[in-house]
């Protein structure tokens, strides 16, 4: 009952000066409002940079040559072209740890299917592909073994390719001409859409390898190597047994630099995660700095109404009230003012994350934990800087409070 009467006095105290409550508590409601709508624009990026990275496929190593150099100057990594169809077979009988192994060749070009054309991606791949990539198919088939084997003029098509080529058709079964070969369309791949690295992956068109070694560019090697390790325990395990098998096979003596880099999906998640952590980090330090303001805004107003109000502190302590229930008193005041500034920021956060969202179609998450991590923390800003106004008001003098005009 002791407790309702202090809240019931502090509401009609706030109560008084409605207006200079309320611009009390916008900073409350702003700050709130800016952590909640920032943390949750930080984890949506987040989850979409998670998704994209798990869109590249199941446990992922990607293996690709080494750097030429030329006159001292190296020309970069991917440059050499060391790679070829047998260390994709050795990796893939090999490496325990290994489950399935694709050589990639890519190309480009200009794409005709009757009279429209499109430029794009032209990317060779073994059968393994679909499940290496985690990739399904819209329609159609994919090419075997016997098409790598007997370089077929076979292709898939990504989703943007169909849509710039074939629009509102089913292009199974259509032919193209990729730099003047005709090449017979057996399937169509389900749309990705962007990468980690924020490139289309549904505009390109798949072939094997073969066919693209032999009859679009004439070479023996491939540009790169993609496998997938057993499971995601084993990839460390995967990457070990891959560097040791292409050193042997290539002949490279102790203390040599290798002619190949491996890179695995984890690297470049734990890369991606990093730098989203730090942006969500950043995002809710700054959103956090409205609080502080807030609450300094809090502290002004309760040492304003400390001012106001000795008379009646002084009143207060002549009819009995000690200096532990004038701290209590003035300390729920300003814990009142922080908590309802703090529910109106949760509302005012969730609809300007609605709003963002649907205006500029960014993902946001917001969770319940950055929530209830907000409203704890205008609770403590109103603790935190309450705390002072309330104690000054409870160590006043009664006799010079009650002197006061």
């Amino acid at each position: 009952m002791r407790y309702f009467q202090i809240f019931r006095v502090a509401y009609k105290a706030l109560g008084r000066n409605k207006m200079r409550s309320s611009l009390t508590m916008l900073g409350i409601i702003i700050g709130v409002g800016a952590v909640i709508a920032m943390v949750g624009i930080g984890e949506g990026a987040k989850k979409m940079i998670n998704t994209q990275i798990a869109s590249l496929g199941e446990n992922l190593l990607t293996i690709f040559p080494g750097s030429h150099m030329a006159g001292g100057a190296h020309s970069g990594a991917g440059t050499m072209t060391t790679l070829t169809e047998d260390d994709a077979l050795a990796l893939r009988t090999e490496c325990p740890a290994v489950s399935k192994v694709s050589p990639v060749v890519r190309s480009g070009g200009q794409v005709v299917a009757g009279n429209l054309n499109w430029g794009t991606s032209i990317e060779g791949y073994s059968p393994e592909f679909l499940s290496i990539r985690s990739w399904s198919m819209a329609s159609g088939t994919f090419f075997t073994d016997q098409d790598v084997k007997g370089a077929t003029k076979v292709c898939v098509l990504g989703e943007t390719v169909v849509a710039n080529l074939f629009p509102g058709q089913d292009p199974v079964g259509e032919i193209i001409r990729i730099k003047k070969l005709p090449f017979r369309v057996i399937g169509v791949l389900s749309p990705k859409g962007q990468n980690a690295f924020g490139r289309d992956q549904d505009d390109m068109i798949v072939a094997p390898y073969t066919t693209v070694q032999k009859k679009l560019l004439g070479v023996t090697y491939v540009n790169y190597l993609i496998a997938s390790a057993v499971n995601r325990s084993q990839m460390d395990a995967a990457i070990d047994q891959i560097t040791e098998l292409l050193r042997r096979r290539h002949r490279i003596l102790p203390g040599q630099d290798d002619d190949f880099t491996v890179r695995s999906q984890l690297e470049i998640a734990t890369a991606a995660s990093s730098t989203s952590k730090i942006m969500g980090l950043l995002l809710g330090v700054v959103a956090s700095i409205s609080l502080i303001v807030g609450g300094i805004g809090i502290m002004n107003i309760m040492l304003v109404s400390v001012t106001e109000r000795t008379r009646e502190i002084g009143i207060r302590m002549a009819v009995g009230a000690k200096g532990k229930d004038i701290l209590i008193q003035f300390l729920v005041e300003s814990i009142v003012l922080s908590l309802i500034g703090g529910i109106v920021g949760i509302m005012l956060g969730a609809l300007s994350s609605k709003l963002i969202s649907t205006i500029f179609h960014w993902p946001i998450f917001t969770s319940v934990s950055a929530i209830a991590l907000s409203f704890f923390f205008a609770g403590f800003v109103g603790v935190f800087f309450g705390f002072y106004p309330a104690r000054k008001a409870s160590l006043l003098d009664p006799i010079e409070a009650l002197r006061y005009e």
